[in-house]
């Protein structure tokens, strides 16, 4: 029975019992057998675990039964389902990293990012009244749902159309610009460069463990997740921030239609989310015990790139990108970039997505990319022991023979 003293708590800590439910699946996966499949296709964000695990209840949110009851979280706000709170927080997050503008924009919360790629997409078609779908593009490699998710409900106001390097259409076009780029992790700039193009940068991956913060991103339309921001993937929630108010009111408006709304309980897990590292990052109101979530972030990614150079360096099959020294504003000195993903190669002609999975390890293909199936992805963001059995595999792959 649900008396006016009753709440659903939600915590980062182990629970009275023992631990959370979840804890009990993950566990049992820590201890993974040598001849386990390893999975890093996905860009599951488990890495991010050990940080959160340690906070103990620092990041707990609770809910009473009568809350949350009503669609609206701010009716006077043009996003009226966004949770003030989650607003405060995402503005004071991007202010403290200095990876984005927020002065002069419209924040949309979605239902992660790839809700509100769709909505983008609804938001900047629907007005044009085209007599043929609009064309979106994106430069190869390009992230590999941007194809699904256009063309998914097949849509009348807008369509994939494949590698923005052959695009070559007049009239109005999409040209989605991922930077830093999901494979590859190279800093991107638009492609197609025509009269009637709209621009959307998905700047997912955009935060100092990732990639050196060199300046304010200031574009008009802008589209950033938690997932991949904190490691809570779980949480779905992603945000977009729009400089034309008429983009933004349309994109609400899908979203109104689609969802109606985003789960508020999952908005006030993530401004707590949110809080927390912006307080990780200050040298004034940080715990002793909290350490900076993006120095964290990086130092696990630099020692995992290392690792993984380290082995491909004096192996002839594999190849990895090279990227450049540059001065991160966030930290103060000079980085170079540590991907969420690598973007492997293999130099001899070899399907290298079946070449991996030969050997039980799941990589996503260079062809779901629109690349070449030499290439794939693999993800650097699972746990520490589904990384380190990844790179002992990895070393016992030294050549091809006989198609082997």
């Amino acid at each position: 029975m649900c008396g006016s003293d009753q709440a659903i708590v939600i915590k980062c800590s182990k629970c009275s019992s023992g631990v959370l439910p979840e804890d009990t699946e993950n566990n049992s996966r820590l201890n993974l057998p040598a001849d386990a499949i390893i999975n890093l296709d996905h860009g599951d964000p488990t890495m991010y675990e050990s940080y959160w695990r340690k906070l103990g209840n620092m990041c707990t949110v609770m809910f009473t039964g009568y809350q949350s009851l009503s669609y609206f979280a701010n009716p006077k706000n043009l996003c009226w389902f966004l949770e003030p709170k989650l607003e405060e927080e995402i503005k004071k997050l991007h202010n403290v990293v200095g990876n984005a503008t927020v002065e002069g924009y419209h924040i949309v919360v979605g239902t992660g990012s790839s809700q509100l790629i769709q909505a983008v997409l609804y938001a900047l078609s629907d007005p044009l009244n085209e007599a043929n779908p609009i064309s979106v593009v994106s430069a190869t490699p390009y992230y590999s749902s941007y194809s699904e998710v256009t063309d998914f409900v097949r849509s009348g106001l807008y369509k994939w159309a494949g590698d923005a390097h052959n695009f070559d259409k007049d009239g109005p076009y999409i040209e989605m610009v991922t930077s830093p780029n999901n494979p590859d992790g190279v800093i991107r700039e638009p492609v197609v460069n025509k009269a009637q193009g709209m621009l959307v940068h998905d700047l997912a991956y955009y935060w100092p463990q990732y990639t050196p913060i060199t300046g304010p991103a200031d574009y008009d339309i802008m589209l950033f997740t938690v997932s991949k921001c904190t490691g809570h993937a779980g949480s779905r929630i992603g945000w977009a921030l729009v400089r034309d108010i008429n983009v933004a009111r349309k994109m609400v408006k899908f979203i109104e239609i689609n969802t109606i709304g985003v789960s508020k309980e999952a908005q006030q897990r993530a401004a707590k989310i949110l809080e927390v590292i912006s307080d990780s990052c200050s040298q004034t109101v940080r715990p002793p015990e909290l350490d900076n979530f993006f120095e964290y972030g990086q130092h696990l990614l630099t020692e995992r790139w290392k690792k993984l150079k380290d082995l491909v360096e004096f192996n002839e099959l594999f190849t990895l990108p090279k990227f450049p020294l540059q001065y991160c504003n966030f930290t103060g000195d000079f980085t170079e970039a540590h991907p969420a993903f690598a973007w492997m190669k293999c130099e001899e002609e070899v399907d290298c997505e079946k070449l991996f999975r030969g050997h039980k390890i799941l990589t996503r293909s260079g062809k779901r990319f629109g690349s070449d199936p030499k290439y794939v992805r693999i993800s650097m963001m699972s746990r520490d022991e589904e990384f380190d059995l990844f790179v002992q595999r990895l070393s016992s792959i030294h050549g091809i023979a006989n198609g082997n």
